[in-house]
């Protein structure tokens, strides 16, 4: 039995109501790619992944991506990028490796 997730979202009313509809589809379609069945903690404990994704969708008042498998390649690529940065060190951990620079 396969039961869909329920998650409530909150917009405010604009006068293009379809844009409303098609824009809170696709954020809760790459939600549910993104953290495969998405609950309020996937929210809670990564809002940066979430602000992120609607960052992909919408940014600055303008709807930039429809398409959630864009919005999950974008997400990946920044994923993969934080990734190598944080990998990157400037302080070394032992004062052996501060005498070899």
């Amino acid at each position: 039995m396969n039961t869909g997730a329920l998650l409530f979202h909150c917009f405010l009313y604009l006068d293009y109501l379809l844009v409303l509809i098609l824009i809170s589809s696709v954020f809760v379609e790459t939600l549910d790619k993104c953290f495969r069945n998405v609950c309020e903690l996937d929210i809670v404990f990564n809002y940066n992944k979430l602000h992120t994704i609607l960052d992909e969708i919408i940014f600055g008042g303008q709807v930039l991506e429809t398409s959630s498998t864009e919005v999950m390649k974008a997400n990946e690529e920044i994923s993969r990028l934080e990734a190598a940065s944080n990998s990157i060190t400037l302080v070394p951990k032992t004062v052996s490796g501060w005498r070899s620079r």
